[in-house]
C-alpha cells in the first residue's frame, strides 16, 4: 500500500435506490471488518468503506479498473444489481466529495454525514486500508464537507419534518432529561430519534416490528437510555412519555381518543399525513398536539434556502475536484521526475568513480568535481522536469508513461495505474527508445539515453 499509482473502483448503495431492508442486507458487521475483507484480496492496495443508515459504500484501489470492479462485484454478489451503482476512478472521487458535502444525503446538507466520513476514514486507517491514493481522495472529501458548511448556508435551519419536530419540542417543552418516544422506524422516525438521542434522558423507539426498532436503535451511538417496544404497548409508552413524535403514516389511528384521554401530560408532534393521532385529542387539556400543517411552512422555507445554497456547494465541489485531479497528476509527474533523478545519480556516481580512478586528486579537489557534477545534473534535468510537469497538467499521458518506462523499466505491473486521470497509456511499445517524444528526448542528457539503450 505504498505505491502512488492505482485506480479507484467504487460501489454505492443508498436510499436513492435501495429500501432499508436492502441496505441492511448489503451492510457488513462493521466498517472495519469490511475493510479487512477487501484488503485480504491480494489485488487490493487500499480500501475504504462508508456505512450509515442510508448508504453502504465501498472503494478499493487496484492496478486496473476491471480488477477493482470484479473485486467489489464478488463482495456484493448477493445484492440486486438494480440498487448497486458502480463508480469508476473519477466518479468515485467526485461522489465522495458530494457525499461529504451533504449533496447526496436524504436531508440536503445534513451535518451527520461529515462526521461519518471522518469516522470511516479512521476505521480504514486502523485496518491499514488507507494508502496514498485514498489518503488524498478522502481527506479532500472531508475538506470539501467543511467548506460547504462554513462557506454556505446548506446546513442552516431545519429542512426535515423530523428536525422541525425536535426543534419545536425543544422550544415549546424542553428536552433536557425528558422521557421521549418516537413511533415509527422509517426515514422520518430514524431522523427524529437521532436528533432526540443526544438531548433527552430516555428514548423509546416504538414500531410495529421490534426488529426494525432494534436496527434503528443500534445505529444510534449516543449514550442515552434506550428501549424498543411494539405498538401493542403504545398506550403505556405515551403515558410514560413527556414528548412523543409520531412518524408511521399508518392509514389507521395508532391509538383511539378514549385511550389517550386517560394518559398523563404529553407533548405530541404528529408529522404524518394522514395523522397517526386522532384530531379529537387536540381538545384534551393534558395533551399538547402539533400536526404537519403547523410544521411545513417552516421546513419549506429552509428547504428553499438549502436548495439555493446547494448550487454554491456544487461550485465548491467542481473547484476542489479539479484541484484533486491536478494533485494526482502532479504526484504522477513527481514519480517520473524522481525516477529520472535516480537514474541521473547512478550515471553521475559511475562517471565520478571512473574519473577519480584516473586522476590523482586530493579530497578537496574530489569534492569540487563532485559539486560540479551535482550542478550539471540539476541544470540538465531542469528543462525535462518542467516538461514532465507540463505534460501532467495537459493530460499528456503518453509522455508521462514513456518517461516512466524510460527511467523505471519495471513499471509493467502498474501500467494501468498510469491512467489516474481516466486516460489510458499509449499502446506504443515504450521499451523502444525511438518512441520517446522528441520534446523530451531533446532535453535529456546523452548519458541517460545511453544507459537506457544499453
Amino acid at each position: 500500500m505504498t505505491s502512488n499509482s492505482g485506480i479507484i473502483s467504487g460501489v454505492s448503495i443508498s436510499h436513492q435506490r435501495a429500501s432499508l431492508d436492502q441496505l441492511e442486507a448489503a451492510a457488513a458487521d462493521s466498517q472495519r471488518s469490511f475493510v479487512a475483507d477487501l484488503c485480504a484480496d491480494p489485488a487490493a492496495r487500499e480500501a475504504y468503506v462508508l456505512q450509515t443508515c442510508n448508504r453502504v459504500e465501498a472503494y478499493v484501489v487496484t492496478d486496473g479498473a476491471e480488477t477493482g470492479a470484479e473485486l467489489l462485484a464478488d463482495h456484493f454478489a448477493e445484492t440486486s444489481d438494480e440498487i448497486v451503482r458502480t463508480l469508476g476512478h473519477e466518479e468515485s472521487l467526485e461522489h465522495l466529495l458530494r457525499v461529504s458535502a451533504g449533496l447526496e444525503s436524504l436531508v440536503l446538507g445534513e451535518d451527520q454525514i461529515l462526521g461519518q466520513v471522518r469516522d470511516a476514514y479512521e476505521d480504514a486507517r486502523t485496518m491499514d486500508g488507507i494508502g496514498p491514493v485514498l489518503e488524498d481522495g478522502v481527506t479532500k472529501a472531508i475538506h470539501v464537507g467543511e467548506r460547504a458548511r462554513t462557506e454556505t448556508a446548506i446546513n442552516e435551519g431545519v429542512v426535515s419534518l423530523a428536525s422541525a419536530a425536535v426543534r419545536l419540542a425543544a422550544e415549546k417543552h424542553g428536552l433536557d432529561g425528558a422521557n421521549a418516544a418516537v413511533v415509527g422506524a422509517g426515514e422520518m422516525g430514524q431522523l427524529a430519534a437521532k436528533r432526540l438521542a443526544p438531548r433527552v434522558g430516555k428514548l423509546v423507539l416504538a414500531n410495529r416490528t421490534i426488529s426494525r426498532a432494534n436496527s434503528v436503535a443500534q445505529g444510534i451511538d449516543e449514550p442515552v437510555a434506550m428501549e424498543t417496544k411494539g405498538l401493542e404497548e403504545l398506550a403505556a409508552t405515551i403515558d410514560e412519555a413527556d414528548i412523543l413524535i409520531a412518524a408511521t403514516a399508518s392509514t389507521d389511528w395508532l391509538v383511539d381518543a378514549e385511550t389517550l384521554a386517560e394518559t398523563s401530560e404529553t407533548f405530541i408532534v404528529d408529522i404524518t399525513r394522514p395523522r397517526d393521532i386522532p384530531p379529537e385529542v387536540d381538545e384534551f387539556e393534558h395533551l399538547t398536539v402539533y400536526d404537519l400543517d403547523r410544521l411545513e411552512s417552516v421546513t419549506e422555507k429552509t428547504r428553499q434556502m438549502r436548495r439555493e445554497a446547494a448550487q454554491e456547494v456544487e461550485d465548491i465541489v467542481d473547484e476542489e475536484f479539479a484541484l484533486l485531479l491536478d494533485q494526482y497528476k502532479r504526484k504522477r509527474a513527481d514519480q517520473v521526475i524522481s525516477a529520472m533523478y535516480e537514474s541521473a545519480e547512478r550515471v553521475k556516481a559511475r562517471e565520478l568513480e571512473t574519473t577519480f580512478e584516473k586522476l590523482d586528486l586530493d579530497e578537496e579537489s574530489e569534492a569540487v568535481v563532485e559539486s560540479l557534477a551535482d550542478t550539471l545534473v540539476s541544470q540538465l534535468l531542469a528543462p525535462p522536469t518542467n516538461s514532465l510537469r507540463d505534460a501532467a497538467a495537459d493530460d499528456d499521458w503518453t509522455t508521462i508513461h514513456t518517461a516512466l518506462r524510460l527511467f523505471n523499466p519495471h513499471i509493467d505491473e502498474a501500467e494501468e495505474g498510469m491512467a489516474l486521470a481516466g486516460m489510458a497509456p499509449d499502446s506504443a511499445d515504450m521499451s523502444d527508445p525511438e518512441a520517446i517524444p522528441d520534446h523530451v528526448r531533446e532535453q535529456l542528457p546523452a548519458g541517460l539515453l545511453e544507459e537506457f539503450e544499453e
